[in-house]
Order: C-alpha cells, then sequence, then structure tokens
C-alpha cells in the first residue's frame, strides 16, 4: 500500500479493525451527499410543493386572470361579465378559451363583446375586441372589428368604472377625405406604439404608459391635477399637445388622445 493511502495507526486496534474504521471515514462523506440529494428531491416532488405565488394577473393560469390583465388595459370592461350561455339576450360579455390543451394552458384568447339595440333578439349592433394573453400575464392585442361604439354606449361602459385613475384612448382622424358618420370606414383608427406619460402637478413623471393596437389606455392614479404628454408617432402629421386632467376619487377620468392622420 503506498504512503497516499496509509492507514492511519490506531496501536489499540488490530490490523482488520483499522482497515474497517478507515473505510466508514472515507464512506461518511459520500453519505452525507447522497443524504443531501434525497431531501432535495424530496422536497420538490410528491409533497404537493408549488412555487411561491405570484400576484394573479402576472400569471394568468386561469381565465379570470387572464381577462383580469385585459381589464388592466381599459376601464371600459370592468362592468362586463363572463359570459353566460344559459342566459338568453346577454348583450355584452367576455369569455377566455384556452390556447392549448396544456394544464395550466400557455396562455388564452379573450374576447370581449359589446351589443346593443333589442339584444333580447341577438343585438342589432356588436363591437368586439380580442386579445392573447401569456402565461406570464401579458395581453397582446390580436383584433377590432364591428359596429362604432355609439355614444350612449361608450357613456355606460365608462360609467360602470370606479378605480381612481385616467383611462382613454389614441387615435387617428379623419380616416376619409369626407366624413360619414356611423360609417365605420370613416370611424377614427386607433393608434399602436403611442408613448403617454403622465405628469403630477409638479412636472415629475407619474406614470408611462404605451398603447397597442386597441389604442386603450388606463393608469391608476391617486387623486390630483396631471398633464398627458403623448409622443410622436411615425405616419402621422400631428401630435396632440399637453392634456391637462384631474383625477378624483372613485372615478376615471377619459381622455381621448386625437392624433391627425393628414387627410383632407
Amino acid at each position: 500500500m503506498s504512503a497516499a493511502y496509509a492507514l492511519p495507526m490506531e496501536p489499540h486496534l488490530t490490523p482488520k479493525r483499522q482497515r474497517a474504521m478507515y473505510s466508514l471515514r472515507l464512506a461518511r462523506p459520500l453519505l452525507l451527499v447522497v443524504l443531501a440529494l434525497l431531501a432535495a428531491a424530496c422536497s420538490g416532488s410528491g409533497s404537493g410543493a408549488t412555487p411561491a405565488p405570484t400576484d394573479e394577473i402576472a400569471t394568468a393560469g386561469t381565465g379570470d386572470a387572464a381577462m383580469a390583465a385585459v381589464r388592466a388595459r381599459s376601464p371600459l370592461f370592468d362592468g362586463i361579465e363572463e359570459r353566460d350561455p344559459d342566459l338568453i339576450g346577454q348583450g355584452s360579455w367576455w369569455q377566455a378559451e384556452p390556447l392549448d390543451s396544456g394544464s395550466p394552458p400557455a396562455g388564452w384568447r379573450v374576447t370581449v363583446e359589446v351589443g346593443w339595440g333589442d339584444c333580447p333578439a341577438g343585438c342589432i349592433d356588436r363591437h368586439t375586441w380580442t386579445w392573447e394573453v401569456a402565461r406570464d400575464g401579458e395581453p397582446v392585442f390580436v383584433s377590432e372589428e364591428g359596429s362604432v361604439l355609439a355614444e350612449d354606449v361608450l357613456a355606460a361602459l365608462r360609467a360602470a368604472s370606479t378605480s381612481t385613475g385616467v383611462g382613454g384612448w389614441a387615435t387617428a382622424g379623419p380616416t376619409c377625405p369626407v366624413e360619414r358618420p356611423g360609417d365605420p370606414a370613416c370611424a377614427p383608427r386607433m393608434v399602436d406604439g403611442a408613448d403617454l406619460v403622465i405628469r403630477n402637478a409638479g412636472g415629475a413623471e407619474a406614470a408611462r404608459f404605451t398603447t397597442d393596437g386597441s389604442g386603450l389606455f388606463r393608469v391608476v392614479l391617486p387623486q390630483g391635477d396631471y398633464t398627458l404628454e403623448a409622443s410622436q408617432v411615425e405616419g402621422f402629421m400631428g401630435t396632440p399637445g399637453p392634456m391637462p386632467l384631474t383625477v378624483t376619487d372613485g372615478a376615471e377620468t377619459w381622455l381621448d388622445v386625437p392624433y391627425d392622420t393628414g387627410i383632407r
């Protein structure tokens, strides 16, 4: 036996006992490593262990959470309830459908529909938004279609929100050389990629938001006086100037942020 593997001298033990004690000393560190690995494996499986809970909107594991992410885009959706297939005449509703068969799915397709005009018979007019909400809670705008929202319908949607802050949309117009009221083809189009900055009365930045293809935005703010500043968006001739606004408790101020298409 080489000097590197020489047994430690234990004069009171027989050579056989010395070899047994040395083997045990060599095996002890390995045994501790094995026990540690077993403990780690048991703690992560078979015990119902789950990752630390996170914000419901940040992890859209349910249809309700996916819709919460969409509601965070606009106060227009606060009063809209989930679709009830057994309810006749439900004019306005939302539904969330999984994008795949996973549990939970990788994301959800969220559809929000507003209907008006004889809805017990099927609604004369409808307006529909669609988003896809990823598992991480990020909504991606898909489409918007239907009749132009009537002013009384829009007012009713806004009135259903009781949050404190500001909401609205960035729109671009005109879209026709000769505007025809009520014609969807000539309705203002929504502005994607508008950077909106809200400053408090002292001029400090209080919030920032970028619109998606829906043009909608929503920012929760405490009571006070603010100014909204809109960025220039490529493709438009005119950029809205600073827009003063006042936020009151339990209400959301609605702003129409108008961009100029240059069509005349």
